[in-house]
């Protein structure tokens, strides 16, 4: 078993055991005792697990400081966003009024929106141009443009958000815990989404199972405000606190 695949072996394991032994992750990966404690260090360095003598667990979660371009977060994960793009898509009824946010899995969403009455606001500019190559009614926020996500965020976008309530919002988020809800990494983008839960009938976040136990700078809901549409669930703990759909589970 190469390098890279041990170590996703052992992230995996942690995921449903929590704490196991050196002697645990020989069995899992067929490596010998020596290279799992190798492993075990270079996952310790890079804030993945804590290590212990005899053994690794799992970190509670994991602390996201930075966020890819659009056109990298475009590549990641792309089965997994789109099917659950299609079914949010689904949730879209007629006469909606619904704000979508900027994020790849929200785009992608669009691709999958019928021919409807619904009225879509968004903070997006590609969501914008592709909302409208389908003829749909569309309204975009203004304010400060974040060129790495190109989103509108900010507090004039807050401002003009103030006259709309929305029959549903669907959102992107950067992580998901338990404790810190819904989190992102940029304060004005966090105020965006906020405003837009609060001013939302019903929330809907769009994760893929990679979000899940992480945490990024600012929360802007708590766990129980959205419900989820992801791919499947590594913990069911998350089944407890909100609505969640598993699409390919």
């Amino acid at each position: 078993m190469m390098t890279e695949d041990r170590y996703t072996a052992i992230l995996d394991a942690l995921k449903e055991r929590k704490s196991m032994t050196v002697a645990e992750f020989t069995e899992i990966t067929g490596a010998s005792e020596s290279t799992i404690r190798r492993d075990l260090i270079a996952l310790d360095d890079m804030g993945k697990i804590k290590r212990f003598h005899g053994g690794a667990k799992a970190i509670e979660h994991e602390y996201i400081t930075n966020e890819a371009p659009v056109s990298a977060k475009a590549q990641l994960n792309v089965e997994e966003k789109s099917a659950i793009a299609k079914y949010a898509a689904t949730m879209i009824n007629d006469e909606d009024f619904i704000f979508i946010d900027a994020g790849t899995s929200t785009e992608l969403m669009i691709d999958y929106i019928g021919e409807t009455n619904a009225t879509f606001v968004t903070n997006g500019i590609a969501h914008a141009k592709r909302l409208l190559k389908k003829n749909l009614r569309t309204y975009m926020i203004g304010g400060l443009v974040k060129p790495i996500t190109e989103a509108i965020i900010g507090a004039e976008a807050v401002n003009s958000m103030k006259k709309f309530n929305f029959t549903k919002c669907f959102l992107g988020t950067n992580g998901i815990h338990m404790d810190y809800g819904f989190t992102t990494v940029d304060v004005e983008e966090a105020m965006v989404k906020m405003e837009a839960v609060n001013r939302s009938y019903a929330s809907i976040v769009l994760a893929d199972s990679s979000k899940f136990d992480k945490v990024t700078a600012v929360t802007f809901a708590a766990i129980e405000k959205a419900c989820i549409i992801t791919d499947r669930l590594v913990n069911d703990k998350y089944i407890d606190a909100t609505v969640v759909k598993e699409v390919l589970r």
